[in-house]
């Protein structure tokens, strides 16, 4: 055998200043003299997985950690590479496995966390963040990734602890005051709007820093009723976020009829897999498909899963579309004729272990209403539900949010009167469901589970076969984690507050209120 001594120094090297090329050329120079060694497989996956070439990746990584099953950052390098291809049960087993080899470095700990949180184990994610913390607790990413998790578990105090000591570590982890700001109202007397303008002066340049203290002044500044501040502060926001990505509402127009038109009206039933199991929540973000989970997954029959992307992943896999995006022209072209039973089994197996100890689930990805026919025929037992909420207020509340940056659902959200345009469309498809699979979908408006609570839950619940449980009425209680914008809100018991929030801004609403109406949109008077 050849001396593998330099080559080996020069793939650490190589590896330690990030050069991936590099590292995964000398990996494959040196793999075929040392195909059993955990470290080299170890370092060619994660180069592989930095090249976003996952199969590799996986196979490199399963390797390492089985070779060296007691090294925690094997496995826990192993479980990330399974969440990036969307194998969350895989992913969660590789993830407590780690957990189990107690790890003890703050990066490999950290990472642990944010795998837990990206599959729905907050606490568990709580746990590891924790660590990382008490390891290191001067790094402030370890501490907002710590507080984002309290948020999720409903410990609000310990997450507004956890923000302020972030800002004291470091005042320019600009996502901690966004998380700050939206952890309770603000008063005219006990707020951070002061703090924040400062630290918002000469940084014009600052993208990050433009993006979350705008939107967090936005959110302060409206609970303290300057109401033309905070749009201000709002459209500002959205413009840095939105900057560069290159929006045109013509590609999702595209979109949304090529989704129509793959479905006549109306469809003749299909035999997908028989399971009772999934209740769908679907609906227009911010229009209150979170209040529906909490109330849902308070009966003991149900559990709450969370916001899954697993059902379009199960579609694309089964199209066998290789195109980057998950839905498109193509991958909805080559599901015309599939196997729904066998859709429908791999979305179910896809959802374990976190399914499955409960009669029922729910699976509360908004954007869902993309896939309702889909759905339908590959899970024609699956209860769907599906959020309405006053026009005005669904898109002054989408304008209002930010949105995940990494998601592919809400390039819309950018700009106030792309996301009235947004909601025409989203109207219009819904109506075509509603045709296309007459019985099958339930709207329920929110104003209604506001205004008449009780009626409107035994509604829900008499639809997706369920027994009537009081717990229902006492959601605010129910102890599940929650990972939405709406994480504080559902603490707490039904309010009136986001009734027609949008009187509040209606001067400024001219605009909006033109594209709905040009749309067809019925809007209030």
């Amino acid at each position: 055998m050849t001396d593998t001594t330099p080559p080996l120094a020069e793939l650490s090297q190589a590896f330690n200043r990030r050069d991936w090329l590099r590292t995964r050329q000398l990996a494959n120079h040196l793999l075929p003299q040392m195909p059993r060694h955990p470290l080299l497989r170890y370092i060619a996956g994660v180069a592989e997985t930095e090249l976003q070439n996952m199969p590799m990746a996986l196979s490199h990584l399963h390797l390492a950690a089985e070779l060296e099953p007691r090294r925690a950052d094997f496995a826990v390098q192993f479980a990330k590479a399974l969440t990036l291809v969307k194998m969350t049960r895989e992913a969660r087993e590789a993830a407590d496995r780690a957990m189990a080899l107690a790890p003890t470095d703050a990066a490999t700990l950290d990472t642990l966390g944010v795998i837990f949180t990206q599959n729905h184990a907050h606490a568990e994610a709580v746990t590891a963040f924790r660590r990382a913390v008490e390891l290191t607790p001067e790094h402030a990413p370890h501490r907002f990734n710590l507080a984002t998790a309290l948020v999720a578990t409903g410990e609000l105090a310990s997450a507004e602890a956890e923000l302020e000591s972030c800002i004291r570590v470091d005042p320019r982890w600009w996502k901690a005051h966004l998380t700050l700001a939206q952890l309770r109202r603000q008063t005219a007397d006990s707020n951070h709007i002061a703090r924040m303008e400062a630290l918002l002066a000469g940084r014009d340049d600052d993208q990050e820093a433009q993006i979350y203290l705008h939107m967090a002044l936005a959110k302060e500044c409206e609970d303290c009723a300057d109401y033309p501040a905070a749009f201000a502060h709002y459209t500002l926001g959205k413009a840095a976020a939105g900057k560069g990505r290159g929006y045109r509402i013509e590609q999702d127009e595209a979109l949304f009829a090529t989704i129509a038109a793959a479905f006549p009206e109306p469809q003749i039933a299909t035999p997908g897999h028989a399971s009772h199991e999934p209740i769908f929540v679907i609906g227009m973000p911010r229009s209150g498909t979170t209040l529906v989970e909490r109330i849902i997954s308070s009966h003991p029959d149900v559990h709450s899963a969370g916001e899954l992307m697993n059902f379009g992943v199960a579609l694309k896999r089964a199209s066998g579309s290789r195109t980057p995006l998950l839905l498109d022209t193509d991958t909805i072209e080559c599901a015309r004729d599939l196997d729904w039973a066998a859709v429908g089994a791999d979305y179910l197996t896809s959802t374990r272990p976190a399914t499955g100890h409960t009669p029922r689930f729910i699976d509360k990805l908004p954007h869902n209403f993309l896939y309702a026919g889909w759905i339908a025929r590959a899970l024609p037992n699956a209860k769907i539900v599906c959020l309405r909420r006053d026009p005005l207020d669904t898109c002054l509340s989408n304008f209002r949010q930010l949105f995940a940056p990494s998601s592919p659902y809400y390039a819309y959200s950018f700009d106030l009167l792309d996301t009235g345009r947004y909601y025409a469309l989203f109207d219009r498809l819904i109506a075509h469901w509603q045709r296309a699979f007459p019985g099958r979908i339930l709207e329920v408006r929110y104003e209604d589970l506001v205004e008449s609570q009780e009626a409107s839950s035994r509604q829900l619940l008499e639809f997706c076969g369920l027994s009537w449980h009081d717990d229902c009425l006492r959601f605010e209680r129910n102890a599940a984690p929650v990972n939405t914008a709406s994480a504080v809100q559902v603490r707490k018991p039904v309010y009136r507050n986001a009734l027609q929030r949008w009187r509040k801004y209606e001067p400024l609403l001219d605009g909006l209120r033109d594209v709905l109406d040009g749309r067809g949109i019925a809007l209030p008077d």
